[in-house]
């Protein structure tokens, strides 16, 4: 593959991570990790793939899976190859890349930090626990299913109503006449709670009973023609359905909280600050009684 101006942009700004790549390059693999490509000595596995991609991912063009590979190797062999050749240069003991340097591996021990501070914290205990305190504050929401045909004029959303007066068939008349996305499916909303839809139209959807019409409904899309086909009471989710977002809770807050206490527990000085001044130094201030 060609060398890109991309490529060669990403791999000159990745020199000065080169102690940080070498580490990651150089540590001990698996057996099931084998070399795709060698540079000068240095291996690159396919385990490197998933970092040049973390790196780079966004900006990888669409291609096939084949070309994806190769275009993350030749990353990497790029990276590789300047790095090596910075390091000949001595551009490592430049005081700027030092401190860069610093601060990538400060980063990135922070990274695994707090990926296995939340991953320690994820036991199903404290899932459950999440659970059920989330189940103990939940509300008994209602929620309406509704289908409704959307016009852009009253006078169309009132001739819609009279068909369906007449008998016809609500679902056949929004697929023939609504303009809404949701047309082919029959208008069909599926159930939602009134936050979830204008004021105007859940108003409306909430006061009809089961089965019920409604007139015609104007909102900022136009006019609406309702139709109820059931009312129940929100379902309280199992636990598995939401267990993907109760792990992610549990994992941020326990690496809020590790943040929080570090944080609590280290001398930190803001020196772009003034010190505020010590009150009892102020002949102005007033005397504690």
């Amino acid at each position: 593959m060609a060398f890109t101006s991309l490529s060669v942009r990403r791999a000159l700004g990745a020199v000065v991570v080169l102690a940080f790549l070498v580490a990651l390059i150089g540590v001990s693999r698996a057996q099931d990790d084998p070399v795709v490509a060698r540079v000068n000595g240095i291996d690159i596995r396919q385990s490197d793939l998933a970092f040049a991609e973390e790196e780079i991912g966004n900006n990888i063009p669409n291609i096939p899976p084949q070309q994806k590979r190769d275009y993350l190797i030749n990353y990497l062999v790029d990276v590789l190859v300047l790095s090596q050749a910075a390091e000949q240069q001595k551009l490592a003991d430049r005081p700027e890349v030092k401190r860069r340097l610093a601060l990538d591996r400060s980063r990135l021990l922070m990274e695994s930090l707090l990926q296995d501070v939340g991953r320690s914290a994820l036991s199903d205990q404290a899932e459950h626990q999440v659970y059920d305190e989330a189940i103990k504050q939940a509300k008994n929401e209602e929620e309406v299913h509704a289908r409704h045909i959307l016009v852009p004029t009253e006078d169309e959303a009132k001739a819609v109503l009279a068909q369906l007066k007449g008998g016809a068939d609500f679902a056949t008349v929004a697929k023939e006449k609504s303009k809404d996305p949701g047309a082919a499916d029959g208008g069909d909303l599926g159930y939602f709670t009134k936050e979830q839809m204008v004021p105007e139209f859940a108003e409306v959807a909430f006061k009809l009973g089961k089965g019920q019409i409604s007139d015609p409904v104007k909102t900022q899309f136009g006019w609406h023609v309702i139709k109820v086909e059931d009312k129940r009471t929100k379902p309280i989710p199992t636990f598995d359905q939401v267990k993907g977002q109760i792990e992610n809770y549990v994992a941020h807050r326990a690496q809020a909280q590790t943040v929080e206490k570090l944080r609590s527990a280290a001398n930190i000085e803001r020196l772009d600050k003034p010190a505020a001044p010590d009150p009892s130094l102020n002949p102005a201030a007033p005397s504690k009684k």
